[in-house]
């Protein structure tokens, strides 16, 4: 993937190496859960607080301020390539929105290391990539794209890129309307299979988005090479809940799934990404 000829955004808070605290939790607790719901393919925030991270709120946790990291743009390696990758979100986004009349709001990502606090609850680096819809911010924690390498043997570029526009397609659903009305949908659904197939449903959305901003980034930045797109397929596929209970329990839960099987993850962003409409990404109705 080309990346280190376009600029940085500055809407980035690094939190890295500072002390950000999880809460009331305990961090051993909050490691283990983390693990666990990676292993089951369930959103670790829904363990942890009984709130899947798409519904926002604070979960249950004690809150206390937020840590404040140093904003603007990061200069070590790693740090540039997901600040890089958050400006071509917004480049594409801004864009997109603008064709239809309306104005993107661009999130801020909060980088960090360890453990830290959101306006969702407490989270640690187990956790894996989230977005919190109450504060609008996209957090990270980078040693994620060395799990994606070993753990889910999802290597590249371009795959730590889908991981993060994945997180700005739930920023989108967000600032659009449609995470508000999943939360009521999933407050009122008659059993937590139904809700779960909510959560599925928004998770593909999201995949779908990310395949829409590669689209146009590659329109429009030509970031492309040869073998990304494998990379990003590898990786949707890796993280699907099918795979990853198949992997833990040694059996496949439809009813528990969150996210979506690794077949579903593969078309929804597919779909995205040949396509490049948004109108294509609506996982909320008919069949997924």
């Amino acid at each position: 993937m080309r990346w280190e000829d376009f600029r940085s955004s500055g809407n980035v808070e690094d939190r890295r190496g500072m002390r950000g605290g999880a809460g009331g939790i305990g961090i051993g607790t909050l490691i283990v859960v983390g693990l666990v719901g990676w292993a089951l393919g369930i959103n670790p925030l829904v363990l942890l607080s009984g709130l899947d991270a798409i519904q926002g709120g604070s979960g249950g946790y004690e809150q206390s301020a937020q840590p404040q990291g140093k904003q603007g743009a990061p200069t070590d390696q790693l740090g540039r390539f997901a600040s890089t990758v958050l400006a071509q979100t917004e480049d594409v986004w801004t864009e997109l929105f603008r064709q239809q009349g309306r104005t993107y709001k661009d999130p801020t990502m909060v980088l960090f290391s360890g453990s830290t606090r959101s306006a969702c609850g407490g989270a640690t680096s187990a956790v894996g990539p989230f977005y919190c819809p109450t504060d609008q911010k996209v957090y990270l924690d980078l040693s994620f794209f060395q799990e994606m390498k070993d753990r889910f043997r999802a290597p590249g570029d371009f795959a730590n890129a889908y991981v993060i526009a994945h997180e700005v397609g739930h920023h989108v659903q967000n600032i659009t309307g449609i995470l508000p009305r999943v939360q009521e949908a999933q407050r009122s659904a008659g059993s937590k299979a139904e809700a779960n197939a909510l959560s599925v449903r928004t998770e593909l959305m999201a995949d779908c988005l990310a395949g829409v901003w590669a689209h146009h980034a590659n329109a429009r930045f030509q970031i492309l090479e040869p073998g990304d797109i494998e990379e990003a397929l590898n990786a949707a596929s890796a993280i699907g809940d099918d795979k990853l209970q198949k992997q833990s329990q040694g059996m496949v839960m439809p009813d528990s799934f969150t996210h979506g099987s690794s077949q579903q993850r593969v078309t929804w962003f597919t779909r995205g990404l040949k396509t490049g409409s948004m109108q294509q990404c609506n996982t909320l109705q008919g069949p997924v």
